[in-house]
């Protein structure tokens, strides 16, 4: 999704998602989608950004303060330099991976069905990890506007990545539809998590 707002918003949906997720399924992402625009979300994220890039540069400010304070500023700046982005970039995780998680929630709560939303978060998982989306890895700070993490990379610690690991994302939605998952972790072939039957009417109509 896109915009500061709901009133100034709009939510895109590729070729692809159309090509491979059922109607429920579609219908879950598009609810995650449209709660990030009533959590504004997006006005969020760009505040983190911006106060990361400015604490980022406050740790270089510091290392060329250092640099006329002697060796031993020197070194204090070095340190600020290192230590002052790699925590901001840190609060800017914790910030994406908890505003996932409420999306996930409230959009299972405007589609009325989490277990879709489950099973497209499974769908999705299994497509990115068949595959290297080269734009994404080319531009990292892209990471936090996908659904489910598009880095490789990024897998090896968790503790940077943009989004909270996707297994537990679906054992939460489980939990809201009363029904404890099967196999919560992404696997190869189709989605284990059973397809939904009769739904409620929600906004885009019944399922």
């Amino acid at each position: 999704p896109t915009g500061r707002n709901p009133q100034n918003s709009a939510v895109a949906v590729t070729q692809g998602l159309l090509n491979h997720l059922s109607a429920d399924e579609i219908e879950g992402v598009i609810a995650h989608e449209l709660a990030h625009i009533r959590h504004r979300d997006t006005l969020t994220m760009t505040v983190t950004a911006t106060m990361a890039g400015a604490i980022a540069m406050m740790g270089n400010m510091m290392l060329f303060a250092g640099n006329r304070e002697g060796r031993g500023g020197m070194i204090g700046g070095i340190m600020a330099m290192i230590l002052a982005p790699m925590a901001a970039m840190m609060v800017q995780m914790a910030i994406s991976r908890a505003r996932e998680y409420e999306a996930d929630a409230t959009g299972a709560q405007i589609s009325g069905k989490p277990r879709a939303l489950a099973s497209a978060l499974s769908r999705i998982a299994q497509a990115a990890g068949r595959s290297v989306n080269l734009p994404a890895e080319k531009n990292p700070a892209a990471a936090a506007m996908f659904i489910i993490n598009p880095l490789h990379a990024m897998r090896a610690d968790r503790l940077f990545t943009t989004h909270p690991p996707t297994e537990e994302r679906i054992a939460r939605l489980m939990a809201m539809d009363g029904t404890a998952p099967r196999d919560p972790a992404p696997a190869a072939g189709p989605s284990r998590i059973p397809r939904t039957g009769a739904a409620p009417r929600t906004p885009w109509g019944r399922g």
